[in-house]
């Protein structure tokens, strides 16, 4: 048995089942050992971004990781950008990069690069094996390094020289290790501070607190204290729809951000960290928690929120309560393609358990007030600020929860960036949805623009333009075998939308807006 196969024994006895993978000349024997060993999902992706972005939607939804076979440091350059997307989710992820011969490494041939320094910027974990006999052994400890609460990629570099010589040896899946529990003091001093009670005591949620059986235990909470909840503004996994508690996310926009936190006296952190702006903007304030207001830590990421959710609830005698009922369910939208009637749409018609891939921008601001009252679904976004992780990470996502429709809300200028991923889900027959918001211009970057104080002249308004030629997107996505028509009202969006979700398969929607 050859190193190669070792590896992929090993992940397969470590509950990895799933390879998105481009791979090159230095990882062929892994290729090979991919055909002669069954069982594992090999799934191609044409550019390096969207195997990464596909294994981090994947392991949202799978609930465990993917691998990825990615060819040497370029390779792994080229996937950085929704590697580090992943690592802002907490995504578990087996990211494996080919790499030069052991003996040949030395010599300085044209693909030799740090890949060691480039995975650690995104990795929680790297090793490179440098044995034949330590692959299987690497492999394993590998998925186990992955899934470390609250999950992390785990790189491990493989030179093709302990591909293809023999001598693996096949390792067993190691332990999961145990997630660390919340200390009782954490607990405690939540729960004084919920029981004085009064007005400002806000809850953050992170991470799995906004699954289903988080946010269920902070609907008690809330209901026993009326404290409020929020979440912080990007998610890898948010339950939402009907019987979910309806939670706001702390906005992206500073200055509406600062009004939405106004008035915190008290802030409980369930998995989240104390939100920050995205960017430093002259004479404006670096996050929207008020200055005055005390900060407590009922979880950190790595620690069971969920548990210490359940604890905190404990301590205050929550009651159960109902599931919350969150309106009727909105009728589609009418008239203009604008924000509002988009949603309105979306929540209409999205089938029970969607899946919703959110790469929306600037359109998809409102979108969370006009989808709180749809069908019990699970909404994901790109978590890193990394454009161009919504599309692969709707082709992952659609592997990972197989039988549930994805939804991918994309704009135009970040679907540019891995819009090969329509071509994979045509050859995986994937049921993705996707809907492209087609305003041909980096509107956010307009914005940004105003933010920074900036007066930007007609140099700087052509770098945010797309329409110069227009894009296609009926056309291009025709091309890479995935069917598409386009809509400019919203009674044509939603007679296509619904035609694209009854139907199997991949179908994109391209709206001018």
């Amino acid at each position: 048995m050859n190193g190669a196969e070792s590896l992929v024994h090993s992940l397969l006895h470590s509950g990895v089942t799933t390879c998105f993978a481009n791979p090159g000349t230095s990882e062929m024997h892994f290729v090979a050992a991919l055909d002669r060993i069954p069982g594992m999902h090999c799934v191609l992706g044409l550019f390096e971004g969207v195997v990464t972005g596909a294994a981090d939607g994947y392991a949202r939804m799978a609930e465990k990781p993917a691998a990825t076979l990615l060819h040497c440091g370029p390779g792994l350059a080229n996937g950085l950008a929704n590697l580090h997307n992943a690592r802002r989710a907490a995504t578990p992820v087996v990211n494996v990069v080919g790499d030069q011969a052991t003996y040949h490494r030395p010599l300085d041939p044209p693909l030799t690069a740090d890949t060691d320094g480039f995975a650690r910027g995104v990795s929680g974990w790297v090793r490179t094996s440098m044995d034949v006999r330590s692959v299987g052994a690497d492999a394993a400890a590998a998925v186990q390094a992955a899934m470390i609460a609250p999950g992390q990629v785990a790189t491990l570099i493989l030179p093709s020289d302990t591909s293809w010589n023999e001598g693996g040896v096949v390792a067993e899946a190691l332990p999961r290790l145990p997630t660390p529990l919340s200390a009782p003091g954490q607990v405690d001093a939540a729960a004084a501070v919920l029981r004085r009670g009064g007005q400002g005591v806000v809850l953050l949620l992170g991470g799995v607190a906004l699954h289903a059986e988080g946010l269920a235990l902070a609907h008690r909470i809330a209901a026993a204290t009326g404290c409020r909840v929020v979440a912080q503004g990007s998610n890898a996994r948010m339950a939402r729809g009907q019987g979910r508690l309806a939670v706001e996310r702390v906005p992206y926009v500073v200055d509406v951000a600062v009004q939405f936190m106004q008035g915190t006296r008290q802030l409980i952190l369930a998995g989240a960290r104390k939100p920050v702006t995205f960017f430093a903007y002259p004479g404006k304030v670096q996050s929207a928690v008020p200055e005055d207001a005390a900060v407590h830590v009922l979880a950190r990421p790595e620690q069971d929120v969920v548990e210490a959710l359940a604890r905190l609830a404990d301590a205050l005698d929550c009651p159960k309560v109902a599931a919350p009922h969150n309106g009727e369910r909105p009728h589609a939208g009418s008239g203009a393609l604008t924000p509002e009637a988009v949603a309105a749409t979306l929540g209409a018609l999205m089938p029970d358990g969607a899946v919703i891939a959110d790469e929306s921008v600037s359109f998809g601001r409102g979108f969370f007030a006009n989808t709180k009252a749809a069908a019990p679904h699970d909404w994901l976004n790109v978590t890193g600020g990394a454009i161009g992780g919504g599309m692969p990470m709707a082709t992952g996502a659609a592997l990972g929860a197989p039988g549930r429709r994805v939804i991918n809300l994309q704009a135009d200028g970040s679907a540019l960036y891995t819009v090969q991923a329509l071509w994979t889900q045509a050859r995986e027959k994937l049921d993705i949805t996707t809907v492209i918001f087609a305003n041909r211009k980096y509107q956010i970057l307009l914005g940004e623009l105003a933010n920074v104080g900036a007066n930007p002249g007609r140099t700087a308004l052509d770098m945010m333009d797309l329409g110069n030629p227009d894009i296609d997107w009926t056309r291009l996505a025709g091309s890479l075998g995935v069917e598409a028509a386009r809509a400019d009202t919203a009674e044509r969006f939603a007679d296509i939308l619904a035609h694209a979700l009854r139907r199997p398969g991949p179908f994109l929607v391209e709206l001018p807006v």
